[in-house]
């Protein structure tokens, strides 16, 4: 059967192919501006919204497909009409931005008041080629978990040092010093010498 929508119902222009993990890019970082816009923090638009704020943070980081019904409460917290949160889904984005201070905070497992994660952007697609993530660490409150992931990372030392484990050894990073290793073999931080460290981790995935 032909599908004989036009784009100006809303279609997809010819040629140009958008899968589920585009749109949950899109919707998020509609989502985050919107927010932003309003100048709420996460927290404050989740509650409006009648959200948790782990649902908006992967919602914002496009990790989940948000139902209809969430999409409602997003917008009706924004004060905007749903289709909003699908403005620019097919515009080009080959070029991402993110001002001093306005890197999105990261909420998972390992945050803490100690422990500080903000995502410093990413190109639209399908995947994730380049993580670049700005972390803050006050202290390492209890045992630190090490990290596998496919790909390579590199570290770079802002401020403070930082004693990190590598497989089965463990190095001192000082200010201005950086770190390139294999995501496959266990790796993460280990103890903080001198609070607060500060330090860019990008992780490059195979394409």
């Amino acid at each position: 059967m032909t599908d004989r929508t036009g784009p100006g119902d809303g279609a997809t222009p010819p040629g140009r192919d958008i899968d589920s993990a585009e749109v949950c890019r899109a919707v998020g970082i509609r989502a985050r501006e919107l927010r932003q816009d309003l100048g709420l923090t996460m927290a404050k638009f989740a509650e409006l919204a009648g959200l948790s704020l782990g649902m908006l943070s992967k919602i914002e980081h496009g990790q989940t497909a948000p139902s209809l019904s969430t999409l409602v409460r997003l917008a009706s917290a924004a004060n905007v009409p749903v289709t909003s949160l699908f403005r620019g889904l097919d515009e080009e984005h080959d070029l991402v931005i993110v001002r001093k201070g306005e890197g999105q905070e990261i909420l998972h497992q390992g945050s803490s008041p100690n422990r500080v994660y903000q995502d410093l952007g990413s190109l639209r697609g399908p995947s994730r080629v380049v993580e670049p993530t700005m972390t803050t660490l006050n202290s390492i409150d209890e045992e630190f978990p090490l990290y596998q992931h496919s790909g390579v990372e590199f570290i770079h030392i802002l401020s403070g040092s930082l004693e990190y484990q590598y497989g089965a050894k463990t190095f001192t990073l000082f200010e201005g010093d950086t770190m390139q290793l294999h995501g496959e073999v266990a790796h993460g931080p280990v103890a903080v010498p001198d609070a607060p460290v500060r330090f860019i981790s990008i992780k490059v995935y195979p394409s």
